[in-house]
């Protein structure tokens, strides 16, 4: 008796993805629910488990190739494991891209980021001692052990030498100029797609504050340990700019609405998404709800959400929707940006990185944490007056951040 191996169902956004990576040959052996094979969509990887105990018997669509939903991908059957035929694999030159088997266990268990390191720089997993559960081998482990990895001497081809190229008045410069050529992931493609849809379809207009990050600060550093110990996470600033931002959305409805067709959509809820940078791209994951949470259940979320788009691990429903968003580029070092909106909300928060700076306080002149603070909004939804007062608003909150919390 034989199995298909099909693409799962696609989300309505999604009409196809591509097929990343078989964790298994031909021939091999497989376990139920063992990770089978990635497919990379606009958004997410999706790891598509193995329907039963068997052997992978046939792969019918090679790596690289656009794929659709329900669509059979390979045959799982009964049989013994054997070594794998070449004629099983319908393009020698695919298989021939791909790397060196590896040991079968430690490979299925990494995540996407994991694999595509190992696979690009040709390293036997045996090799690496994993940190993760139960000795799963993460990223960071991988980086780890190219970092400690002595250098192989380099390898010397004999070709003619080139005659460096001499322009009067500079360094002399050899001809070979090196460029390397990559197809581009579906996820940045899609990223371009809806920046630019955003940028033609949108009356965008960004407005800017400051915000004096002292009070906030002083709070941290008095509570973080006790926090850290209480709650078993970390104490940030992006929790206090989710708080902050919730309760601004609750204050200005307009801020936190959307335009569906001829209509304007007031949202009763502040589902807030937070941009995360991840190997793949930028991606948002949505805290929904966030007007209900704890500053510890904010933290707890994000930090969950970052964990899992380091592992690839994301699922449709953790990004898809969302009222409003917030990017953090101060974590890179920018001072001040334009974020660009995602549609069809109608507002981003952009933060940036906190100084030190000279202000005027009392008369007097002191030196003040200073964050600029960006906010671009949609001008068809948003007038300028309620943008303005928003930013303003999560200025107050955030300058004073006793009566945030306290909900006076």
């Amino acid at each position: 008796m034989t199995i298909e191996v099909k693409v799962p169902a696609l989300p309505e956004s999604v009409s196809d993805g591509v097929l990343v990576a078989w964790h298994k040959r031909p021939g091999e052996a497989i376990s139920r629910d063992e990770a089978l094979v990635d497919i990379e969509t606009d958004k997410v990887v999706l790891e598509v488990p193995a329907p039963q105990d068997g052997v992978l018997e046939k792969i019918l669509i090679n790596n690289g190739n656009t794929v659709v939903a329900d669509q059979v991908i390979g045959i799982i059957g009964n049989g013994a494991a054997a070594a794998a035929p070449s004629q099983t694999v319908s393009s020698t030159k695919a298989e021939a891209a791909e790397p060196a088997q590896q040991p079968v266990d430690a490979l299925a268990s990494m995540g996407p980021a994991a694999r595509k390191l190992v696979a690009d720089y040709d390293i036997d997993p045996a090799s690496i001692d994993g940190t993760g559960k139960d000795g799963r081998i993460t990223k960071t482990d991988v980086l780890a052990f190219l970092k400690s990895k002595p250098q192989a001497p380099a390898k010397v081809e004999s070709k003619p030498a080139k005659a460096p190229r001499i322009t009067p008045g500079l360094p002399e410069v050899e001809e070979d100029r090196p460029q390397k050529r990559v197809p581009i992931s579906r996820l940045r493609a899609h990223i371009a797609e809806r920046m630019l849809h955003a940028t033609q379809t949108t009356a965008m207009l960004t407005t800017f504050n400051e915000i004096n990050m002292q009070p906030v600060m002083e709070l941290r550093a008095r509570h973080k340990e006790a926090f850290e110990q209480q709650h078993g996470v970390r104490l940030g600033f992006m929790s206090f700019f989710v708080r902050a931002s919730a309760e601004a959305l609750k204050r200005h409805p307009d801020i936190n609405a959307s335009i569906d067709g001829d209509d304007i959509v007031y949202h009763g809820f502040c589902d807030i998404g937070v941009a995360i940078s991840a190997e793949r791209g930028l991606v948002v994951p949505i805290l929904r709800n966030a007007e209900y949470m704890s500053l510890a259940e904010i933290e707890t979320y994000i930090v969950e959400y970052a964990n899992k788009a380091r592992d690839g691990k994301l699922e449709m429903e953790d990004i898809t929707g969302g009222t409003f968003t917030i990017s953090n580029g101060g974590v890179f070092g920018s001072m001040l940006s334009t974020p660009i909106l995602n549609p069809p909300q109608s507002a981003i928060l952009g933060m940036h990185k906190i100084e030190d700076r000279p202000v005027a306080e009392n008369g007097e002149v002191v030196i003040r944490p200073i964050m600029y603070v960006a906010l671009t909004y949609d001008h068809r939804i948003v007038d300028g007056k309620s943008a303005v007062t928003f930013l303003k608003t999560i200025k107050e909150l955030l300058e004073e951040p006793a009566s945030m919390l306290l909900e006076i």
